[in-house]
């Protein structure tokens, strides 16, 4: 029995030392990571886990209409289901980031598998779109002892705003919960996909209709909607290399 206890007091400490306590020491400290720009008036909309053959076309329309642009952390296997909808997503002027290979959570993988996660999706991006993504969001904005090292070609970006969207709300809710936080340097993130453990499936549909109030409100107050190229002028990923 107590080789037992001994073995998961063991585990536990490692899993803390592996995962909580990089994820919380990196997010506190903002090291090696982004979670606002520093542009006045202009406002980031991120949007995780697409691509959606449903919802995420929306989102896009949505964003044409106010001529908005836009970033997308993508799950690669669902680009390669659906590579039009990635090449439609850089075509109309916005951009791409890597949301790993699954929606995998970096606190159970292995540094093996942290490295095949950030670089196969890289990789599979990079042949759908000619274009190598510069950006790095991990599932959860959770991370491991070696997130940084397998990342340090990209630039990590969390976010400033969170409204737990990808649980079903009231469309209105939602839309005072984002206009309560508009301001400068703002990073929103939004979900276009709800088939993730823990998400409703149908959450997105809240979203679009609290963006429909949102970005028109945004837009009448004088920001603009760019993506995180424009958002983050100044910010390099060399910061994160000196961390390193």
């Amino acid at each position: 029995m107590e080789t037992i206890v001994w073995i998961l007091y063991t585990g536990f400490i490692i899993f803390i030392v592996y995962g909580i306590l990089p994820t919380v020491m990196f997010r506190t400290m903002s090291m090696g990571l982004i979670k606002k720009g520093q542009n006045q008036n202009t406002l980031a909309l991120t949007f995780d886990d697409g691509p959606n053959p449903h919802y995420t076309p929306q989102v896009l329309d949505l964003l044409k209409q106010y001529q908005c642009k836009a970033t997308f952390f993508l799950i690669a296997e669902k680009a390669l289901e659906h590579p039009d909808l990635v090449k439609r997503i850089v075509a109309e002027g916005h951009i791409i980031g890597i949301h790993h290979y699954a929606h995998t959570n970096s606190w159970l993988l292995s540094p093996t598998a942290t490295k095949r996660e950030i670089g196969e999706s890289a990789a599979i991006l990079e042949k759908i779109t000619g274009e190598k993504p510069g950006f790095y969001r991990p599932p959860y904005g959770r991370m491991n002892v070696f997130t940084l090292w397998f990342s340090k070609d990209y630039r990590i970006v969390l976010w400033s705003s969170i409204f737990q969207d990808w649980k079903k709300q009231d469309a209105d809710v939602l839309f005072g919960k984002m206009r309560k936080r508009l301001g400068h340097g703002e990073i929103f993130l939004l979900h276009d996909d709800g088939s993730n453990p823990n998400a409703d499936e149908i959450a997105p549909e809240s979203t679009i209709e609290a963006l429909r109030n949102f970005i028109p409100e945004a837009l009448a107050q004088g920001y603009k909607c760019v993506n995180l190229h424009e958002h983050l002028k100044g910010k390099s990923v060399e910061e994160q290399k000196r961390i390193l």
